[in-house]
């Protein structure tokens, strides 16, 4: 699959994948800063953002699409970052590709099965009835229903846009995304060892990384620093910038 990316900068390549329900907008930001050393290169997955929708949707299909997009960007080394959804890609892609990524940066999840999160987010979005609102406000009416956090609100809505002059829509393919949430969240990294540089970065209020985690993350990721992030929840890089920057830099510049 041919997924839609945008580039800044000049240098060593640093990719950035973007979590469940996100894009790359959401990584435009923290993107300029970076690209003052580096080529960044900020990506939509499969059924997000702006690149083509599809039935299929798993972790080994969305690491051979980076696989694509590096190829036909004639990559052959980079620096690969991943948020949630995003950072198991991205340790997917380490399994399978280890030769193509000189550093790995893993932001709030591990190599393991989770419960499923993302129920309530899955209804809320799934209660809105796109045929019959005519703007953001009337959608977030119905969000609120069941989505208390004005910035989680805030994070789905820059989903919506104009499908045609009449009809809003999702970018993201919901109905597949709800139909395969489940054997998505209950992943688990199980095949290969990578063991380059990888830092893992944790929000400190979220439990997306427990400490019962880290002998399987041990063992996946030999060479790994955990850092975590006072004060954030698992959006670490958007609720705590700053902080979260700072310590990207630290590690991308040794």
């Amino acid at each position: 699959m041919k997924l839609n990316y945008r580039t800044l900068g000049e240098g060593h390549p640093l990719i950035v994948l973007h979590g469940l329900f996100g894009s790359l907008d959401n990584w435009m930001t923290l993107a300029k800063q970076w690209s003052s050393h580096f080529k960044v290169i900020l990506v939509d997955q499969r059924n997000h953002g702006q690149s083509p929708q599809s039935d299929a949707f798993s972790y080994p299909i969305m690491a051979a699409d980076l696989k694509e997009l590096m190829d036909d960007l004639s990559l052959t080394n980079a620096t690969l970052l991943g948020h949630s959804m995003g950072g198991k890609t991205a340790m997917e892609f380490s399994m399978l590709f280890p030769e193509m990524i000189d550093k790995l940066i893993v932001v709030d999840i591990a190599p393991v099965k989770y419960e499923v999160h993302h129920y309530s987010i899955i209804d809320a979005l799934e209660s809105v009835p796109l045929a019959d609102i005519s703007n953001r406000k009337e959608a977030e009416t119905y969000l609120s229903k069941y989505i208390r956090e004005p910035g989680t609100r805030q994070f789905l809505l820059k989903n919506l846009y104009w499908e045609t002059k009449e009809r809003l829509a999702w970018r993201f393919n919901l109905k597949v995304l709800a139909k395969e949430i489940l054997p998505i969240s209950e992943y688990e990294i199980v095949e290969g060892v990578f063991e380059k540089s990888t830092l893992f970065v944790a929000g400190e209020k979220s439990n997306y990384i427990m400490p019962e985690y880290e002998t399987k993350m041990k063992d996946k990721f030999p060479n790994y620093k955990l850092e975590s992030i006072d004060g954030a929840g698992h959006w670490v890089h958007a609720e705590k910038m700053v902080e979260f920057s700072k310590v990207i830099w630290q590690f991308l510049m040794k």
